[in-house]
């Protein structure tokens, strides 16, 4: 096992695919540029085509045949794990996924097991334009028997992997670009002021805190590919406000289970879910209802919810990250939200 905060997330990625490939030998990982030397548009398979020739496969420049291949895999007792090159691409096989994978399940009069799981790197911060950069998790959001899964610094990838495939039920699994490159939340990751817990659930829920303060003026909900940018405004709302947060970040995103939480939220009384995405029909929309449904008389105010702004995302710098969530917007809700 290697220590959390001595390795990378696309790193750590790596080693979880290749212990899953040792593991389970009905396990195939498919998608464009997968084999060596490539290992796919951002190096997370790279190396494991040369150990496992046979299961580790190329495929032609087709997300909606890439992923009906998988789900034949599955249908056929075969474990799939698929990478789509950008989850922008995740549109053109949004049949196959949604009408076929996800129907599967339960459509045949018997249930059906579908071990399946749909790697998309997602989100922006790279430069790379309006059909590159998009997080499109909610348009997955409410499919029934499709899990929506989120990469984070704070969870292990392996396990995270192996529960998906164990369910026997198929799964997005987004991944943040940004994150590949950065180390795995631990003292080595140059996190020394932020702690983190596990409180688990079916979420399998991480909760990050500034280490020694046992309050929470706020809670923080958001997925994986967002924890260095809420911990960058969490460290600027306690430092130069003295408002302490809790950030809460699900392994899954979908369906979203919130029972774990309600000590935190009762604790707090102000509940802040931020996305990547823009508003309209969204996770955190979700949420956020989900939590007033259940905990309304723990809440001193309606949650709120901070979404990218509506617009297509550029790729001049400057112009992307005015776009895109930032730690500075993070700051600016909490810091609104402990005062209101």
């Amino acid at each position: 096992m290697v220590e959390p905060g001595t390795e990378r997330v696309g790193e750590g990625l790596n080693r979880a695919l290749a212990a899953l490939l040792a593991e389970r030998p009905d396990l195939h990982l498919i998608g464009e540029d997968m084999a060596d030397p490539y290992g796919g548009a951002f190096g997370v398979t790279r190396g494991l085509s040369t150990g496992y020739p046979e299961r580790v496969l190329s495929t032609p420049i087709s997300e909606q045949a890439i992923v009906g291949f998988a789900v034949g895999l599955a249908l056929r007792g075969r474990e799939a794990v698929v990478e789509v090159m950008f989850s922008d691409f995740a549109t053109l096989c949004f049949d196959q996924i949604v009408n076929l994978a996800s129907k599967a399940v339960t459509m045949y009069g018997e249930p059906v097991r579908m071990p399946l799981v749909i790697r998309c790197p997602t989100g922006g911060n790279r430069g790379y334009g309006p059909t590159h950069s998009q997080s499109l998790q909610k348009h997955f959001v409410g499919v029934p028997n499709l899990a929506v899964h989120e990469l984070s610094p704070v969870h292990d990838a392996h396990a995270t992997l192996a529960r998906i495939l164990d369910s026997g039920a198929p799964a997005m699994y987004f991944e943040d670009k940004v994150l590949y490159g950065r180390r795995r939340f631990g003292a080595a990751a140059g996190d020394e002021l932020f702690h983190c817990e596990r409180i688990g659930g079916a979420c399998d829920f991480a909760v990050l805190g500034v280490r020694g303060v046992d309050r929470a003026d706020v809670v923080v909900i958001a997925p994986g590919g967002l924890t260095d940018r809420v911990l960058g405004g969490m460290r600027g709302a306690y430092l130069s406000d003295e408002i302490a947060v809790r950030a809460v970040v699900p392994s899954r995103l979908y369906p979203f289970d919130p029972a774990p939480l309600a000590a935190l939220v009762a604790g707090a009384g102000r509940v802040v879910v931020v996305e990547d995405g823009t508003a309209g029909g969204t996770w955190g929309a979700e949420v956020a209802h989900t939590i007033h449904q259940q905990m309304w008389d723990l809440l001193s105010q309606p949650v709120r919810l901070l979404h990218a702004p509506s617009s297509t995302i550029p790729a001049a710098p400057h112009l992307e990250r005015a776009v895109l969530v930032q730690a500075d917007d993070v700051r600016a809700v909490v810091t609104a939200v402990a005062g209101g």
